[in-house]
Order: structure tokens, then sequence, then C-alpha cells
């Protein structure tokens, strides 16, 4: 392989590794909207008092 394959196949792991982990870190914080409870509650809330 040539040096500048090389260089570039870090850069490329090195680049990946960093999204990962803050695609990972997202991930984390934050919490998928169809789990929460009572959502029927505030869907509905805003049309019933129409």
């Amino acid at each position: 392989m040539k040096r500048n394959k090389k260089i570039f196949l870090i850069l490329f792991v090195i680049f990946m590794l960093i999204m990962g982990w803050i695609g990972y870190d997202i991930s984390t914080r934050t919490t998928f909207p169809g789990s929460k409870g009572n959502l029927k509650e505030r869907i509905t809330s805003g049309e019933e008092t129409k």
C-alpha cells in the first residue's frame, strides 16, 4: 500500500470511531418518543377542548 492510502485509511477509521461515539452519546441522552407514557392523553387533550 502506498503511504497516502495508509494515512487516508487511518484518518477514516478515526473519523468513524468519533462518529460512532457521538451517535452512542446522543442515543443514551434521549428517549424514543413512543416510549413516553400518556401519549394518547397529550395528543387528544387539545382536540377535546375545541
